[in-house]
């Protein structure tokens, strides 16, 4: 499934929310990035997928900056967890991973004459 979590996770958490997690080099447990991000999405089915969602302009830009990343929700601390279950309206041990960051995809190139009435 080609990003489908971003779309169709089972829950998402505001950027302002999801405070705790930032930076994410300094969390403690298992962080994954890039092609190893993307296969362990993959892996799993979205509605066991929390993503961070953007609130405005400026966090859309901050998530878009960072390399896709997925956590495991079962390796972050319990105080890490905890507030992000104040977060959800679905206990956080009900999904399996954070996705940090939207798969970037392969798009054709468009002319923008294909974009006009003419």
């Amino acid at each position: 499934m080609p990003n489908g979590h971003f779309e169709e996770s089972g829950a998402s958490i505001d950027y302002g929310d999801a405070k705790v997690l930032f930076p994410v080099a300094e969390l403690d447990g298992t962080i994954l990035q890039h092609r190893d991000a993307e296969l362990a999405l993959g892996d799993v089915e979205s509605e066991n997928v929390i993503v961070i969602a953007p609130t405005g302009l400026a966090s859309s830009y901050a998530l878009t900056q960072r390399p896709l990343t997925a956590i495991p929700v079962a390796g972050l601390s319990s105080d890490v967890r905890s507030e992000l279950d104040d977060a959800l309206n679905v206990p956080i041990d009900a999904f399996e991973l954070i996705q940090i960051g939207k798969w970037t995809t392969d798009s054709l190139d468009h002319s923008l004459a294909e974009y006009t009435d003419a």
